[in-house]
């Protein structure tokens, strides 16, 4: 028997006191919060982009201090997809990409919020965004020829979303070919390896595939693209702090409105030499991209439609098991 039940007693009490202490410390850390700030946790920006030059230029921290709020970098992220993990965890909880992949994540979880969009710009002078590639040496010529092919695409995400829609377009079922689920940077590899017979290249892999020498068979301005560009936050920080979300979107969108008038600043924003620098076509790309760019603005009920719109394809294509509610996956800020 022990002959300091007091001290035992104390210690275990103390224990439990700490352990409870890390318990709320890592359920605030999940949800945005330091010591009532709250925290807009985003992926790291890379070298190029209004939020590269945010990081560099300090602009969002400045502003949001005055609402409460700061914001940390993380990790680096090749795609929406990709950044998936790091939401479960709270590691991310504010993130930009497109209506087709937040749709995947949302029906299988209700903790991330829609809260503003953009549309793509329909300018015939701004440069593709997206498009299916085969190799150079490639005899297809034509979506039809790739029936029984091997073609990657990012499962559940934009690239599958295109590919279904230009699949639909030609009249071709959808099993007519086999998918090869990959994240960008596999199938970047697996087409430059040739283990796939085509690729719909996304985010900057269509540039860097074309730049290297891909064909183009089909691009996203060849079918009806209703996938509207997002940022969407975890559920936690919008009902916390709905105002560093405003914030965050007037920040966004001013800096989007200063790169259509001067691009070249937001290239190279931290170095113009190493790996993450670029040159030549990609930086010509970047650059015209960036020209026709348009703003985010907060999300209203006109979107929740083109929302729903996408979510329903999904469904009635298999891509998602369950239904998707756009009603409570979007956010409408600023009412």
């Amino acid at each position: 028997m022990s002959q300091h039940p007091r001290r035992t007693t104390a210690f275990a009490a103390a224990a439990l006191l700490v352990l409870a202490a890390l318990g709320l410390t890592a359920c605030d850390a999940a949800n945005g919060d330091d010591g009532g700030t709250t925290v807009l946790r985003i992926g790291d920006p890379g070298n190029e982009g209004v939020l590269a030059y945010a990081k560099k230029t300090g602009v969002l921290e400045d502003r949001l201090e005055k609402v409460g709020a700061k914001v940390e970098w993380g990790g680096s992220y090749a795609s929406f997809t990709a950044t998936i993990d790091a939401v479960r965890s709270g590691d991310v909880n504010v993130l930009q990409g497109a209506i087709s992949p937040a749709i995947g994540y949302l029906s299988t979880s209700d903790d991330l919020k829609i809260f503003t969009v953009a549309p793509r710009t329909t300018d015939p002078d701004a440069p593709v965004a997206d498009g299916l590639v085969v190799p150079a040496d490639s005899s297809v010529t034509s979506i039809d020829q790739l029936v029984g092919k091997k073609i990657a695409v990012n499962r559940g995400g934009r690239g599958e979303y295109l590919l279904d829609l230009a699949l639909d377009k030609a009249g071709i079922e959808h099993d007519a070919v086999e998918k090869v689920y990959l994240n960008p940077a596999e199938a970047a590899g697996a087409f430059a390896s040739g283990k796939v017979d085509a690729w719909w290249a996304i985010v900057r892999g269509y540039p860097l595939a074309v730049a290297n020498g891909a064909k183009t068979i089909v691009t996203n301005t060849d079918v009806e693209d209703n996938d509207l560009t997002i940022f969407a936050a975890r559920s936690e920080v919008v009902e916390k702090n709905p105002e560093a979300l405003e914030v965050f979107q007037e920040v966004v969108a001013d800096l989007v409105k200063e790169a259509n008038a001067e691009p070249e600043k937001f290239q190279n924003v931290f170095t113009d030499s190493g790996p993450t620098a670029t040159s030549g076509d990609l930086l010509e790309h970047d650059t015209e991209s960036l020209r026709y760019e348009l703003p985010p603005a907060l999300a209203t009920d006109a979107d929740v439609a083109k929302v729903q719109q996408v979510a329903d394809y999904f469904l009635e294509n298999g891509l998602i098991s369950k239904p998707v509610d756009a009603d409570a996956a979007v956010a409408r800020l600023g009412r």
